[in-house]
Formats: C-alpha cells, sequence, structure tokens
C-alpha cells in the first residue's frame, strides 16, 4: 500500500435525495452537522429511469449553497443517451458542480439492453470527450467483488478500465473487512494503479436496514459481528447494537487508516450522529482536518 500512504488523506460523506418534509428535514441536520466537520466534500446518490435525478440535483444545490463545500452527484449512464447525459453534465457544470461520481448503475429488472453506454468506463470516457478536465470524476470499486461479477480477476479488470478511461479517484462498495480493502488495493496497484482507493464505510445506523442492504449488495458481515447483533436485537437492546456497531466499525477504520488508506469515505444514510460518533472515536477533529486540506 505504499503508493496509497503517500497521497493525501480526505474525508467524504454520502447522501440521498430525501422525500417529504421529514426526510428533507432530517437531511438538513445531518448535512449541517457533519459539514462542521470539514469534510473534502459530499456525494449524493442517483436514481436510473429518472427517479430520483431531479432529486440529485435538487439535494446537491442545496449541499452548495446551504455548507460552501463541494457536492458530487452520481451519475448512472443505465438508460441514459449520449444527448440526455450531456445535458445532464451541463446543467450541473452550469450550477458549479466540480465532481462527478460516475457509475453503471443498477440495471433494472427485465431490461436487456442497458442503453448506449453498457459499462462506467464508457461513460468515464465520454465525460471527457466531452467536458475535458472539467469535472473531478470519482468511480467505484468492489473490494469483495461486484455481485454481477463472479470472477475477481475480470472485475479488478474492470475497475482498471475506468481507472485508464480517465477516472480521478475511486470510492469503495462498503465492507466490514479491512483485509479486503487491502487485498484490493495490492491487487490493483500491482496493475499500475496510482489513484487514490478510498474505503466506503457504513456506520450501521440501522441494522435490520444494513442486513437488506448487504445482501443485495454483496457486502459480507463477518459471522463473529452478525452473531453478536444479532443476539442484542433479539433482547431488544438497542443501545448495545449502536454501542457495539460503532466499536466494530470504528476499529476497522483505525486499521485502514494505519494502514495507509488515502480517507474514508461514510455513507451516512442522512443521518448524523452514527458517522460522527465514528469520526470521535478515531480523534479526527474538524479544525485538524480543515487545516490539512488547505495545506
Amino acid at each position: 500500500m505504499r503508493k496509497q500512504q503517500d497521497l493525501p488523506r480526505h474525508y467524504s460523506f454520502e447522501f440521498f435525495p430525501p422525500k417529504g418534509p421529514k426526510g428533507e428535514q432530517r437531511l438538513d441536520t445531518a448535512r449541517a452537522e457533519l459539514a462542521a466537520l470539514g469534510p473534502a466534500f459530499f456525494s449524493v446518490t442517483f436514481g436510473a429511469g429518472g427517479t430520483t435525478r431531479s432529486g440529485t440535483l435538487k439535494t446537491v444545490k442545496a449541499t452548495m449553497d446551504a455548507t460552501g463545500i463541494s457536492a458530487a452527484p452520481h451519475l448512472s449512464c443505465i438508460e441514459g443517451t449520449r444527448e440526455s447525459i450531456r445535458e445532464l453534465l451541463q446543467t450541473y457544470a452550469d450550477n458549479g458542480v466540480d465532481r462527478i461520481v460516475a457509475l453503471r448503475g443498477d440495471i433494472p429488472e427485465g431490461m436487456d439492453s442497458p442503453g448506449e453506454f453498457s459499462y462506467a468506463n464508457e461513460l468515464v470516457g465520454f465525460i471527457r470527450e466531452e467536458f475535458g478536465d472539467r469535472f473531478h470524476l470519482e468511480v467505484g470499486a468492489y473490494p469483495e467483488v461486484h455481485p454481477e461479477t463472479p470472477d475477481p480477476a475480470a472485475d479488478l479488470d474492470n475497475f482498471v478500465r475506468k481507472v485508464e478511461a480517465g477516472a480521478d479517484s475511486a470510492m469503495t462498495q462498503y465492507f466490514f473487512n479491512a483485509d479486503a480493502y487491502f487485498d484490493f488495493v495490492d491487487r490493483a496497484e500491482a496493475k499500475g494503479v496510482d489513484i487514490p482507493i478510498v474505503p466506503g464505510v457504513m456506520p450501521i445506523p440501522n441494522w435490520s436496514q444494513i442486513k437488506r442492504f448487504s445482501a443485495m449488495c454483496g457486502a459480507d458481515i463477518p459471522r463473529w459481528m452478525e452473531r453478536r447483533l444479532e443476539t442484542y436485537e433479539q433482547a431488544g437492546d438497542e443501545a448495545s447494537v449502536q454501542a457495539f456497531a460503532a466499536d466494530a466499525v470504528t476499529r476497522m477504520c483505525e486499521r485502514l487508516i494505519e494502514g495507509g488508506a488515502p480517507g474514508i469515505h461514510f455513507y451516512a444514510l442522512n443521518r448524523s450522529e452514527p458517522t460522527r460518533t465514528i469520526w470521535r472515536n478515531l480523534g479526527l477533529p474538524a479544525a485538524d482536518h480543515a487545516d490539512a486540506m488547505a495545506s
């Protein structure tokens, strides 16, 4: 992990477009509290098929207006045409967006063809062709292998193609085993990858929810963690669920940072306290981070 250790370290937080007044209020609160930690940027998820596209732009603009911090919309190429994606990118450029998370996106059930772009590397290449270096391009990475790719070697090759197409940095799918991240980075660096690969971390705000998410995205939950959390949940001991989850994720983050990871991308799920708890446990005061980002 020598190359990753030499890279500047940064931290970021991810939101999703809220639904309804209560969701908007919860996001407003979380955004203000997490902005105080001085992240390098926020990211905002994107829905295929137009389900949250307008919500993504609205949330990105609100985030930048409220905090003065860069916000990176997720951009999926599924179902998109060259023209529709070009127009959306121009809209982002016109609104001061300087960072894009370029993804293939999930293929809706029953869809035979994903559209004009089949893979994220094609989207990255298109953005570079159309907009040059206007945007910093983030791409996804899968330390535990993308759920649709049974071959780890092929999955790594897919990632390398995104880097070669022009990606500036990567953020990973979340995981609960730091060794999966270190192994992925070592294999990527052996392939010549030298961009930052920032680990994605899930704070576990809701254990039942995270179990569902993990089953869908292929994130492995270590048996020792699952058994402990299940025991606390069955006993109705929510305080122990939260305390144990925060401790387990904090210890993983400590390993990641000590091992040279160039930061952490927190999947905040529009809540601040689980992430802030881990932040405090790690001893990452906002002032230190802000100074590092300015240097």
